[in-house]
């Protein structure tokens, strides 16, 4: 079976969608989109409309590329609601050889949860730290094990009901059944993600269009995680309050003329404009990346100051990733803030080289990461090949029987 996937990043500016084949874990780009929205902002939709709008507008560019329905897709989302419980927990290892399976992670993670998701709450995501089967030694990865307990230690994401089930509503009004469901700063990591990382306290800051997601790892386990209501916008802001230009041209002005450091910019590089005040101006790109250059100062300044205030641990791993670090120098301006203890995230992926597609593909590789995990082989298109759909009606059962266990696996909210 193919492993083809679909995720969807839900952001305050833009909606990404991307779907991938997974070959020997990578997950190799098939169709990508970008489609600007404003329906969605501090991780609420606050215009359902446009935000429905932007999605199928999005899912059609994507179907027109590979010809075929997306039906199934991972969604990363974002909720300054968020909540962060570390819990230990075990249960008796009854099966007749002792030995720990899926079915025995299942019952304990349930166990876990048990009585910490309150009515108003939904569980959005479980990060194992470790298990242990009896008195032997801790580990990520139980299965085969056997024993009489079996106990583990974890972090649990919750969020608020209401938020996730308008955003559940959201894709069935889409045609997309959700099948998992994610904070999209989780995606963040899986896409930094090294055995660097993995062994070290981290970070990844993610500089998005009016937010900063800022996340601390230890060993690979989120432990913090905030928002600061900021972001990129603010040098659109900058350059429409210094010559009076409208949105759009700003924006312009930031992606396709200013670099992101002054030591990249050529005075005699310019370009012509005519602002809202109906004046002509003829601006150099020195000027105008000034202007760029200390406003992404302060950005970083800010994750900087966030990541003080979220942990006193020393920081051996700092990514910084979003769509503004593509700006040329932005590399250096980080190094200055961060004393060299810091890196510019490098996509390397075809298809998709670009830091503002870190969190779609990041939600690829950590739901094939947690589908390894639970040794299931799913695609998310089902008849990509035509071999494929003609079918008995065994194999539709088997087809029937992978839902379910996927609704199983992942079914930690109700997408009834």
């Amino acid at each position: 079976m193919r492993k083809i996937y679909t995720s969807i990043e839900l952001g305050s500016f833009s909606i990404k969608i991307l779907v991938c084949e997974v070959i020997n874990n990578n997950p190799y780009v098939l169709a990508l989109s970008n489609t600007k929205c404003k329906g969605i902002k501090n991780g609420n939709v606050v215009d359902y409309e446009e935000t429905k709008n932007a999605i199928l507008t999005g899912l059609k560019k994507i179907e027109d590329m590979l010809g075929f329905k997306i039906k199934e897709a991972v969604i990363g989302i974002n909720s300054d609601e968020k909540s962060f419980d570390i819990l230990n927990g075990e249960i008796d290892i009854k099966n007749e050889t002792h030995l720990v399976g899926n079915s025995e992670i299942e019952k304990l993670e349930h166990e876990l949860v048990l009585g910490n998701v309150l009515e108003n709450e939904e569980l959005l995501s479980i990060m194992p730290i470790s298990f242990q089967v009896d008195n032997k030694e801790p580990t990520k990865d139980p299965k085969g094990m056997d024993g009489d307990v079996l106990s583990l230690k974890a972090v649990i994401v919750k969020v608020p009901k209401e938020t996730l089930r308008s955003y559940l509503d959201l894709f069935k009004d889409c045609g997309i059944k959700v099948v998992d469901v994610t904070l999209s700063a989780l995606g963040d990591y899986y896409e930094v993600r090294t055995k660097e990382f993995d062994s070290s306290v981290g970070a990844v800051i993610n500089i998005g269009y009016d937010k900063i997601d800022v996340s601390v790892y230890n060993k690979g386990i989120m432990i913090k995680y905030e928002t600061i209501p900021e972001g990129s916008k603010l040098i659109e802001n900058d350059l429409i309050y210094m010559y009076h230009l409208k949105r759009g041209q700003a924006r312009k002005l930031k992606e396709n003329f200013a670099v992101g450091s002054t030591k990249y910019a050529d005075i005699k590089d310019t370009i012509t404009i005519t602002n809202k005040d109906e004046e002509e101006l003829t601006l150099n790109q020195l000027e105008v990346s000034e202007i760029v250059e200390s406003r992404i100062i302060y950005l970083l300044k800010l994750a900087k100051k966030e990541l003080n205030h979220l942990t006193n641990r020393e920081i051996s791993n700092i990514i910084v990733s979003g769509g503004i670090s593509e700006q040329a120098g932005f590399g250096n301006i980080v190094d200055n803030e961060f004393n060299n203890n810091a890196t510019v995230l490098d996509i390397k992926n075809m298809g998709a080289r670009s830091n503002m597609y870190s969190t779609a593909l990041g939600l690829i590789k950590y739901f094939n990461n947690k589908l390894d995990f639970k040794g299931i082989n799913y695609s998310m298109i089902k008849d990509f090949d035509k071999e494929e759909t003609v079918q008995t009606e065994k194999n539709r059962n088997n087809t029937n029987n992978k839902d379910n266990i996927i609704n199983k696996v992942f079914g930690y909210f109700s997408n009834e």
